[in-house]
C-alpha cells in the first residue's frame, strides 16, 4: 500500500515537473518503477499506459490556454510515433539482464543532460507562437526523441523541447505545450507496440492506476504553472534526481565496490547540490529587480 500511495505521488510530482518544463515524466516515473522492482520492458511499458491519460489531459489544458501550434505537433509527433513503435518493439525483445543497464545509462544520460542544461545554460526565450522550423528538422527530430523515449522509458521532452528551445526561435510555453500534445502519439504507438511484445505480463496495472490518477490531477496545475515557475532550478532539481536514481543500477551491473559506489554517490550529490544553488542564485539575480539610479548632485557654483 506504501508503493502505491509513493507511486501516486510520484505521478502527480512527475506531471508538474513535466507540464511545467515539457520533460521528466517518464524518466522520473521510470526511474522508481525499476527501483521498486519492475523489468525495464515492463517500466516503460507501465509509464506509458499510464501517459495516455496524462498527455491527453496536459494537451487538452494547453490547448485551452493558447500553448499549442498545431503544425509543430503533427510534424514532431507522427516521426515520433514511428520512432517509437521501433525503440518499444526493441526493448521487449531484451532480455533484462541486457536491458538494466542499458535503460539505466539512457536515463542517466537524460538526467545529467537536463541537470547541466538548466544550471549551465538555461534555454533561451523567444516569443515566436508558432514554429518557422520545417519538416526537414522536425521529422529526424521527432524520430530520435520516440525511439529514446521508448526504449529509456522516458527521452521525449529532453529530446524535443531542449533542442527546439536550444534553437531559440519559438516561445518556450509553445514549444512546452505543443511536445506535451505531441507526445500523445508517440505514447499510443509505444504502448502498442509494447502490448504486441509482451502482452500484459510483468505490467502492474495498479502501479499504471496510481501513476494516472497522481498525473491528471496535476495536469491542468502543471499546464498553468508553465510560464510561472522557475524553470532553471526546476530543471537542475530533477536531472539531479533522475541522476542519482539510476547510478545504483548502472554501479551495480559493473560491479563497482562498496567503496567506489560511495564516493560516486558522494561526488555526483554534492554536484548537484552546487548546481542548485547556483540556478537559484541565476534566478534571482534575473528577477530581482535593478537598483534605483539617484541623480548626480549638481555642482556648486565657484566662489
Amino acid at each position: 500500500m506504501r508503493t502505491l500511495l509513493a507511486l501516486g505521488v510520484v505521478g502527480l510530482l512527475a506531471q508538474l515537473v513535466d507540464g511545467s518544463l515539457g520533460m521528466g515524466y517518464g524518466a522520473t516515473s521510470s526511474s522508481l518503477l525499476l527501483a521498486v522492482g519492475l523489468t525495464p520492458a515492463a517500466a516503460s511499458a507501465s509509464v506509458h499506459l499510464a501517459e495516455l491519460g496524462t498527455n491527453a489531459m496536459s494537451g487538452v489544458a494547453h490547448w485551452r490556454l493558447g500553448n499549442v501550434d498545431r503544425r509543430l505537433v503533427l510534424r514532431l509527433g507522427v516521426p515520433g510515433a514511428v520512432g517509437a513503435f521501433g525503440g518499444a518493439s526493441l526493448l521487449s525483445r531484451l532480455s533484462t539482464a541486457a536491458a538494466a543497464p542499458v535503460m539505466a545509462g539512457i536515463l542517466t544520460l537524460l538526467g545529467a543532460y537536463i541537470l547541466c542544461r538548466f544550471a549551465l545554460r538555461p534555454p533561451a526565450a523567444a516569443r515566436a507562437g508558432t514554429t518557422p522550423h520545417g519538416s526537414r528538422f522536425l521529422v529526424p527530430l521527432g524520430f530520435v526523441g520516440g525511439f529514446v523515449d521508448a526504449t529509456g522509458g522516458g527521452g521525449w521532452g529532453p529530446v524535443s523541447t531542449t533542442t527546439l528551445l536550444s534553437a531559440g526561435r519559438t516561445a518556450p510555453r509553445t514549444v512546452v505545450g505543443s511536445v506535451d500534445t505531441s507526445e500523445l502519439l508517440v505514447t499510443l504507438s509505444a504502448s502498442v507496440a509494447f502490448l504486441i511484445g509482451l502482452g500484459t505480463a510483468g505490467i502492474d496495472l495498479r502501479y499504471v492506476a496510481v501513476l494516472l490518477a497522481g498525473g491528471l490531477l496535476a495536469a491542468p496545475v502543471a499546464a498553468w504553472l508553465v510560464s510561472r515557475l522557475p524553470s532553471t532550478v526546476l530543471g537542475t532539481g530533477v536531472g539531479g534526481l533522475i541522476v542519482l536514481t539510476n547510478l545504483r543500477t548502472l554501479l551495480g551491473a559493473t560491479g563497482s565496490p562498496a567503496g567506489v559506489t560511495r564516493s560516486t554517490y558522494a561526488v555526483v550529490g554534492l554536484t548537484w547540490a552546487m548546481l542548485v544553488l547556483l540556478a537559484v542564485r541565476r534566478h534571482r539575480m534575473r528577477t530581482s529587480p535593478a537598483p534605483a539610479r539617484h541623480p548626480a548632485p549638481e555642482a556648486t557654483p565657484a566662489g
